[in-house]
């Protein structure tokens, strides 16, 4: 019999959960089928109406009836960042594996404890980094490890999205301080998620952020303050030895999902840009002069685990197929695996200490060491 699972949130998050673990079983037939035991949402009315429509057998407006229950073994959290920590902690204490959406928390300190539950409980807890997942992004990394651009010494990262561009969109909870620095860890997570599996730590970082709008409209009809950073860049160094840029922005009109990946090494560089995110471009000095250029790599079956979707080459994945594949891998993960391809708490942990050095350099106006 398959896992039990429960899923906190019905949401954007909640919905793209609800897909993959509907459809892992199906696009990876070596795992069981799991068990969509019951979701929890803020109220019983739109827990028991999302329970229906997504396939979980109930609903109910309490996530600790969740992690009370005997028949769960695995908890998704996709509820909003502030609550990341408390309903974690509380299902490790329970003995559920957790699979909980970035990012990790809104404090270091509560990210710590979300650590060290999951070390004390010997369960798998993983976050959601689904874009490490992309099988041109393993690709990359292979490129990176069989030294074919060389030594690498600078690192570009950016991210952009223009869902918080309109200066006349009313003020919604991702603007409170209670859900972190803004861009810095609503945006930034993901672009340093794939430094993490593309290249390694952060060792130094300078930083600043800005505020586009410092109001937005509130739904009394007058304004509210906006109180976190749409926007945050910063320089940084690695443990390896490279620099680095890093540049968020989710005000940038224009801008849908772009997270753009830029790696410079010795010998060559590698291009990726989620916005097509079935290509990778890559530029090799092995070329023979007059041929060297940019080449334009086309997402196929033996790019893994892209063949286990599509058997042909340049059809192409989307966002929630990379989820559905990091569900496999945490089902890896639970069943023992040591080489499961997943950003586990631990790892999500050095990811909230470059956030939160790099928002203390920000207001140090200063470098800071990690």
């Amino acid at each position: 019999m398959g896992l039990g699972v429960g899923l906190i949130g019905s949401g954007y998050m909640g919905k793209c959960h609800a897909l993959a673990w509907t459809s892992v079983a199906t696009v990876f037939p070596d795992v069981e089928r799991p068990r969509l035991v019951a979701l929890a949402d803020a109220t019983p009315e739109l827990a028991q109406q999302q329970a229906l429509g997504f396939g979980f057998g109930r609903g109910t407006g309490d996530w600790r009836d969740l992690v009370a229950d005997p028949a769960i073994d695995v908890i998704s959290i996709a509820a909003p960042n502030q609550f990341h920590a408390e309903m974690a902690v509380a299902a490790l204490e329970e003995g559920k594996h957790v699979w909980c959406e970035k990012p990790m928390a809104t404090s270091l300190e509560d990210a710590t404890r979300m650590r060290d539950a999951a070390k004390q409980s010997g369960r798998a807890a993983i976050l959601g980094y689904n874009y490490i997942q992309n099988p041109m992004i393993r690709h990359a990394r292979a490129i990176i490890d069989e030294d074919r651009i060389g030594t690498v010494n600078h690192i570009r990262l950016e991210m952009d999205e223009d869902y918080m561009a309109d200066p006349t969109e009313r003020f919604y909870w991702k603007s409170e301080e209670a859900s972190g620095y803004g861009a810095l860890d609503d945006f930034a997570v993901h672009p340093l998620s794939l430094l993490s599996v593309l290249h390694g730590r952060i060792t130094s970082v300078v930083a600043d952020m800005a505020k586009p709008y410092a109001e937005r409209p509130a739904n009394d009809g007058g304004t509210r303050s906006v109180e976190n950073h749409d926007i945050a860049q910063a320089l940084f160094r690695t443990e390896a030895g490279a620099s680095g840029v890093l540049m968020v922005n989710r005000s940038a009109w224009g801008r849908k999902g772009r997270i753009a990946l830029q790696i410079f090494g010795s010998k060559g560089s590698i291009l990726f840009d989620q916005e097509r995110m079935n290509e990778l471009q890559v530029y090799s000095t092995n070329d023979p002069i007059g041929l060297q250029g940019y080449r334009t790599l086309l997402a196929a079956p033996p790019h893994t685990p892209y063949r286990q979707f599509i058997p042909a080459p340049g059809h192409g994945l989307g966002f929630n197929e990379l989820k559905v594949i990091e569900c496999y891998e945490l089902l890896q993960a639970i069943s023992g695996s040591r080489n499961a391809h997943v950003i586990d708490f631990e790892r999500g942990l050095e990811i909230e200490r470059i956030v939160h050095a790099t928002a203390r350099s920000a207001q140090s106006r200063g470098w800071v060491d990690l």
